[in-house]
């Protein structure tokens, strides 16, 4: 097709004129689909006053947040991971979520019913120096050292009795040439026979008990300090964990002449004086504060008083032993005790109720008890003897029963939470 003159020269029709604003508006115009809001659904200017703080607080808060569960993770400590991130959590608002969610768990696991007997009742472990040493007697001993006499076979609480259960054996390190602790195991009930119970006997004329914080527990700075350190190794003959942490224990801390916690009458109290001699009784009631006492745990109410289980265990009225999972589940519970002639009894094991607890530290002479910490990473005793005779300080710890979770150099590491050791006088 050929353009001519003609069409080059023919004036074209012009459009009609338009003002200038509205050529800017037309030449600007952007449908609402490319991307730009339209101006009449831009927030108001009060509400983008206040958007922005209000992200600068979240991140804020969750920079916070942040530091603060790092800060626990790595922190220094024995515990684990999960253990660190489940006591965070409860330590920030969200006790009532792990106990829930505790409760919970071990509602749907509970130790089976029936079963054969436990293996520590029909091959019992080795201690750390070697095979079990067969039962013994303290007259054999030729030593003049004043002591209490050993331990009675413990009633079996399941029967038929076990050739094994509720036999003493001595553990640990030997004082003065006298056994000073004595261990044993049973079935802690007719019911749940695949389980064993272990139990400790530990004579205090023989041995002085020391109330160790941990490095986070009960919090701030103790002579007395986790780890045991190296020049006390030598004499350690037993160690064992403490109770709930302070703010689930309905009690309180004392010790060096420092309270940690207010001690709360009423209160199940594992007490030690200045002479080094330990008991467990009613804080107001059986001990009071008085210039001879060196130390003061509470945990709770008193389980085992006169000699026989506290009435009203299975109701826990009030909460008054222990909230968080409740004392009718049965799981890893711990509990210390005083005899009639003032020995310390100690029983750990998994399957417990606070109840069953309560009729074995009976079974086994306490004549008043108190139930210490629970849960299979919180129950620990640990009987210690030299690892090696050319150096004094390195020990070598044996567990009360096979299957507690820790470590037997617990405490002679940063541990955590507070505990009791036992050396020789």
């Amino acid at each position: 097709m050929e353009i001519s003159a003609t069409d080059l020269d023919t004036p074209t029709k012009a459009a009609p004129a338009q003002p200038a604003d509205a050529a800017r508006s037309h030449r600007w115009h952007r449908p609402p689909d490319a991307g730009r809001p339209d101006a009449g659904d831009a927030p108001p200017p009060g509400k983008r006053r206040w958007k922005r703080p209000l992200i600068g607080v979240v991140a804020v808060v969750l920079l916070v947040v942040g530091w603060s569960y790092v800060h626990a993770l790595t922190a220094p400590g024995t515990d684990g991971m999960g253990v660190r991130s489940v006591e965070w959590l409860r330590g920030h608002g969200g006790g009532g979520i792990v106990s829930t969610v505790e409760r919970w768990w071990y509602s749907h696991h509970q130790p089976r019913k029936g079963g054969p007997p436990p293996a520590v009742l029909v091959h019992p472990a080795p201690t750390a120096s070697g095979p079990t040493p067969a039962p013994t007697t303290r007259a054999a001993s030729s030593t003049s050292v004043q002591h209490l006499p050993a331990p009675s076979t413990i009633p079996p609480l399941a029967s038929p009795a076990l050739p094994r259960e509720g036999v003493w054996r001595p553990a640990g390190r030997l004082v003065h040439g006298v056994p000073a602790v004595y261990t044993t195991a049973l079935r802690p009930d007719p019911v749940h026979t695949s389980l064993a119970t272990g139990v400790a006997w530990m004579d205090p004329t023989l041995l002085k008990p020391v109330l160790f914080a941990g490095i986070q527990l009960p919090g701030g700075s103790w002579a007395h300090e986790a780890p045991v350190p190296m020049a006390e190794r030598p004499s350690l003959v037993a160690a064992f964990n403490s109770g709930f942490r302070l703010g689930e224990s309905r009690g309180g801390y004392y010790s060096e002449g420092r309270t940690a916690r207010p001690l709360l009458p009423g209160a199940a109290s594992l007490v030690i004086d200045a002479a080094g001699r330990p008991t467990v009784g009613m804080w107001g009631r059986d001990i009071q504060m008085s210039p001879s006492v060196v130390s003061v745990r509470q945990n709770l109410a008193l389980i085992v008083d006169g000699g026989a289980p506290v009435a009203g265990l299975d109701q826990n009225l009030r909460g008054q032993w222990g909230a968080t999972v409740g004392n009718r589940i049965f799981v890893w519970r711990s509990g210390v005790g005083v005899t009639r002639n003032g020995a310390l009894v100690y029983a750990a094991g998994n399957g417990l109720s606070v109840a069953t607890l309560a009729r074995v530290l009976t079974a086994a002479g306490a004549v008043r008890a108190m139930e210490l910490d629970i849960n299979s990473e919180w129950t620990r005793f640990f009987s210690y003897d030299a690892a090696d005779p050319a150096n004094p300080a390195a020990v070598a710890g044996t567990k009360l029963v096979p299957d507690m979770r820790a470590s037997p150099a617990l405490y002679l590491e940063a541990e955590t939470r507070d505990f009791v050791a036992l050396f020789a006088r």
